[in-house]
């Protein structure tokens, strides 16, 4: 822990912290177990690398079913991340590859040091994602890019990463987890009920026809704004003891 912010760092560095079946169960287990003080989290990875993807030296011969299965694992793991308890912040740098950019791609926020690049090479492989990354990167680059990143093995470093939308923040090399830090400690004193509504309400929100979309926004709203912490808050900008929104 880090005051309220959760750390939990991929220990795999002698396999650029490739993501193995015990890994993802491992990330699972910490995430649908977060410490209750936890307002926030930061997940990166220890030495050069984020996360390398798949541990391809675990990759075995599957029938249908079982593929199946496996892949769903993954999915609960990443959705423990994704529809956890408190937002999530990425620190990458180094490899970002495969299931390690599945991975990112589940977090609520992403920063990357110059170091970052970004790669989808299973289609070069003869395999395919199952991580969920065929749901989650195409709303951050789009289909068409995906889709040139598994044919091509395309590769995009950290500035143009930043620019597509892999990150959000690109700070120099070797500060990314600073960065992630010091954004999930603001983000801790946010009120929980609006990072919750954050992460589970708007997502669902933007795939939902605008009719619904408006009907589940206004619920949503209604309920965040009846909370005991969000109405002193409220209270506190309307006499003055909040600061105002400012150009920095």
């Amino acid at each position: 822990m880090h005051g309220a912010v959760a750390v939990v760092r991929l220990c795999r560095p002698a396999k650029r912290n490739a993501l193995s079946d015990g890994l993802i169960e491992a990330l699972r287990d910490v995430f649908q177990n977060l410490p209750a003080e936890a307002r926030a989290a930061v997940i990166h990875g220890e030495g050069d690398h984020f996360c390398a993807g798949l541990d391809l030296s675990e990759l075995k011969e599957r029938d249908a079913g079982e593929g199946v299965y496996h892949s769903r694992s993954w999915h609960a793991a990443l959705e423990a991340l994704q529809y956890g308890r408190v937002p999530v912040i990425a620190a990458l740098h180094g490899a970002v590859v495969g299931g390690g950019l599945e991975l990112a791609s589940a977090s609520h926020i992403r920063v990357a040091d110059e170091s970052t690049f970004f790669a989808l090479p299973e289609g070069t492989r003869g395999i395919f994602v199952g991580g969920g990354g065929s749901v989650r990167i195409p709303k951050l680059i789009g289909v068409a890019r995906m889709t040139d990143m598994m044919l091509t093995g395309r590769v995009y470093n950290a500035q143009d990463g930043e620019r597509l939308g892999f990150a959000q923040y690109l700070v120099p090399t070797g500060e990314s987890l600073a960065k992630a830090i010091a954004l999930a400690e603001r983000i801790a004193t946010n009120a929980p009920l609006t990072n919750y509504a954050l992460m589970h309400a708007l997502p669902r929100i933007a795939e939902q026809p605008a009719d619904h979309g408006f009907l589940t926004e206004a619920l949503m709203s209604s309920i965040a704004q009846s909370a005991p912490e969000a109405k002193a808050r409220v209270r506190a900008f309307l006499e003055g003891k909040a600061p105002k929104v400012s150009k920095d």
